[in-house]
């Protein structure tokens, strides 16, 4: 199986694209026999705003944005948080056992499913963390769907999750359109890092690991309610398995998901301006625009998610091949790609395009 991947300031990002099964089945995560396990679902980017345009599809009030530490300065900005996403490269040969001292608990009273399909991963991911934040506000479908694997196990609750349309149809809507296909080509094999996303929740007074790839939830141990209640405890889990990585290693990043803060800053605001207190207004207004400003950012980059750009590459090189330079940039890109492939071969960093 591959990935798809992309550089988000200091942190990459990355969609996996492999399943439960292909855990149990195979050593490792590189699908090397060109089996498609996809079931329809497609490739998705870590990033912030795909992420909150998904739980706005399914009817759930939340946002989710980047985290570029575990401060308790840091963390604070999003209260009250929910739940971590964490991405990380999928290992191949890895342990079983579960991260960071953490003890498999088959009795996990709360919502756990498998991922059963490849692609999945992302959108498995907020279904477990969101299905168990208690009286969340969500959509028609998507209670009807939690109601309906009530009671089921994990593997069969992925099933139901990962054989839903409408769910499906929403995790695809912020993939890149798929215009061109190389099936039936002979293509050479290869292998690509794969990523995976977990998420890290609040449940029961403990703190919850949440894989689709493993057999169960991984309780991480009790946290107090006093201080940062959970979030200490989360810290703590999170930075030891990043240490588990080179130095230096970017290989993970992590997601936060909250309450949306544009209800509570509008009304923060309206009462400062009933109070009279003009310089904190002016603080906050800014505090507002900024929260805008990122939305209107996310929309901007959801709508280039979803363009087809085959009309436009076709006018380019249509446009180079008439200016006569078409050859000599495709000589280039050979060059480029050749060098590419010769210094991953080596081990040595690639370069961003």
């Amino acid at each position: 199986m591959t990935c798809a991947t992309r550089q988000t300031g200091a942190w990459p990002a990355a969609a996996c694209s492999l399943s439960y099964h292909d855990q149990q089945r195979t050593s490792h995560v590189a699908n090397m026999s060109g089996d498609d396990d996809s079931s329809g679902w497609q490739l998705t980017e870590s990033d912030p705003g795909v992420f909150t345009e998904l739980l706005k599809t399914l009817g759930v009030p939340l946002v989710v944005d980047d985290l570029y530490s575990l401060d308790p300065a840091s963390l604070s900005d999003f209260q009250p948080l929910h739940a971590l996403v964490f991405l990380f490269k999928w290992v191949a040969g890895q342990s079983s056992e579960p991260s960071s001292g953490g003890v498999y608990d088959p009795e996990f009273p709360g919502f756990f499913a498998h991922q059963v399909v490849n692609n999945a991963c992302a959108t498995l991911a907020v279904m477990n963390a969101i299905a168990n934040i208690p009286s969340l506000t969500m959509g028609a479908q998507l209670s009807e769907l939690f109601s309906f694997t009530a009671g089921m196990d994990p593997q069969t609750s992925g099933m139901a999750i990962t054989s839903s349309d409408w769910l499906r149809e929403a995790h695809n809507s912020l993939s890149p359109p798929s215009a061109i296909s190389l099936d039936g080509l002979d293509l050479p094999k290869t292998t690509e890092d794969a990523y995976h996303f977990v998420v890290y929740i609040p449940y029961a007074g403990s703190v919850y690991e949440l894989d689709g790839l493993k057999q169960s939830p991984v309780r991480h141990g009790t946290y107090s309610e006093g201080g940062e209640g959970w979030l200490a405890k989360a810290r703590e889990v999170i930075e030891a398995r990043i240490a588990t990585y080179p130095p230096g290693a970017l290989e993970f990043s992590l997601l936060a998901v909250h309450d949306d803060p544009l209800p509570r800053l509008q009304e923060q605001l309206e009462q400062l301006q009933s109070a009279g207190r003009q310089s904190e207004a002016s603080e906050l207004m800014v505090k507002l625009a900024n929260e805008n400003s990122k939305r209107e950012r996310w929309a901007f980059e959801n709508s280039l998610r979803r363009h087809n750009y085959l009309g436009l590459i076709h006018a380019l090189l249509l446009g180079m091949a008439k200016a006569g330079t078409l050859d000599a940039a495709k000589e280039g890109a050979k060059k480029a790609l050749q060098e590419r492939t010769e210094r991953r071969k080596k081990g040595e960093a690639m370069e961003e395009d």
